[in-house]
């Protein structure tokens, strides 16, 4: 039987959606269990366009077998008009096999995301993203007030999930706050997925 572990899957086109899978990693591992790190190709908007199988830098790409052997699962994209990115949308629209078979059913969830502007559609975005992950029955965790951060921050932060201000440039890094409510993210995950497998013992 393989270790369990939580999948943080995500899109980043400039990289600071990449640094919060980072940070949220780092919180699953803290909550005592392996964070596997995996991103989606780009898609384009002309044609069908076959990338490399594996990408030139960061996380490997995703497979269908990543997310149905999953623990639980933390999902980020940049904020596209409120709504999650396409590439990572069309990810999630190839996963009829696991809705169909119930793979997903009763496992933990969370999600994050960056935007260029403060209220630029952060939990819209959030919120678009948890609709795929109820069809596939997982059990939404989001961030409870019990985190002082989220009464403190300044940038991003939500009980939807974990959020990023990146600036119009895209370059502000991530602040304190908005650091340490990605990794309490990842450890949250990771302990309902340890009180669950607990529990079906």
């Amino acid at each position: 039987m393989s270790t369990p572990f939580i999948l943080v899957l995500y899109y980043s086109r400039h990289g600071a959606t990449a640094e919060m899978a980072r940070q949220i990693a780092r919180g699953v591992e803290l909550g005592g269990l392996e964070a596997r790190l995996r991103t989606v190709p780009a898609v384009s908007s002309e044609c069908e366009q076959v990338a490399a199988e594996i990408p030139q830098e960061g996380a490997l790409y995703a497979t269908q077998e990543d997310l149905k052997n999953c623990a639980g699962l933390a999902l980020g994209s940049p904020t596209r008009f409120g709504n999650m990115a396409a590439p990572l949308k069309y990810f999630l629209d190839g996963t009829s096999s696991l809705w169909l078979s119930g793979a997903l059913v009763g496992k933990p969830a969370g999600v994050f995301t960056s935007t260029a502007s403060l209220h630029g559609g952060q939990e819209s975005t959030l919120l678009s993203m948890l609709l795929p992950l109820l069809h596939h029955g997982m059990l939404v965790a989001g961030l409870p007030y019990s985190e002082s951060a989220l009464l403190e921050t300044r940038g991003g932060g939500t009980p939807y999930g974990a959020s990023h201000h990146a600036g119009a440039d895209g370059k502000r890094a991530l602040d304190t706050h908005e650091a340490h409510l990605c990794r309490a993210l990842g450890q949250r995950l990771a302990k309902l997925a340890l009180a669950l497998e607990k529990a079906r013992v």
